[in-house]
């Protein structure tokens, strides 16, 4: 079972904390992680580009010469795909990319990344993170005293307004709710805070 150290937000430890060994010490599993991104990334396409068929393109309604006769090919319409400024054959539609992930597989993709982070020693537990009021030198001071100049993730168990006021206005720096948590947000900064409550909390709901 991996024990981790608890500091509070001076960075002086406070004590020990152990981690419950099926969340925070599974195998890295990199294909379903890559799985696991590659879904939520799709979830953010908008999907909206669109082209006309023939049949939505104004105009054309008049077939341009007689069938017979002429010596030119059989035209039913200007607005044929063969003609300048006709339609769109096969092009995109509205539609979306998202697609399902059995929820197993989503839970242990974050058990994986998480376990990561414990192993590679950038999971950081504070006892506490909270905020009187939103003030972003709070959270620059926070990470200073922990020498801390990577991307950051802040994790609190609950909703912290003032956690992600304070924290919104520093790029690459990052402040969500265990109910929030992702395998993106987690991969793609450097360092995570998290607090005691929001393990326990992560716990609970993976148990």
């Amino acid at each position: 079972m991996p024990t981790v150290a608890v500091y509070d937000m001076t960075n002086n430890k406070v004590g020990d904390m152990e981690l419950a060994e099926d969340i925070f010490n599974v195998e890295m599993n990199e294909g379903l992680v890559h799985q696991a991104v590659v879904r939520q990334m799709a979830s953010w396409r908008l999907g909206t580009h669109a082209t006309k068929t023939r049949g939505m393109v104004k105009g054309g309604g008049r077939k341009p010469w007689r069938q017979k006769g002429t010596g030119r090919a059989r035209a039913g319409s200007t607005r044929s795909p063969l003609w300048k400024g006709g339609g769109t054959v096969f092009g995109p539609h509205p539609r979306s990319y998202a697609f399902r992930m059995p929820r197993k597989q989503r839970r242990l993709a974050l058990k994986c990344v998480l376990s990561d982070k414990v192993r590679s020693g950038d999971f950081i537990v504070l006892d506490n993170l909270d905020f009187a009021a939103p003030k972003t030198k709070q959270v620059v001071k926070l990470l200073g005293d922990f020498a801390v100049t990577q991307k950051t993730l802040f994790i609190t168990a609950g909703a912290a307004e003032n956690v992600e006021r304070s924290a919104r206005n520093i790029p690459g720096v990052k402040a969500i709710n265990a109910g929030g948590l992702n395998v993106y947000d987690i991969l793609h900064h450097d360092k995570l805070f998290i607090t005691k409550d929001a393990i326990t909390r992560i716990e609970e709901v993976f148990a």
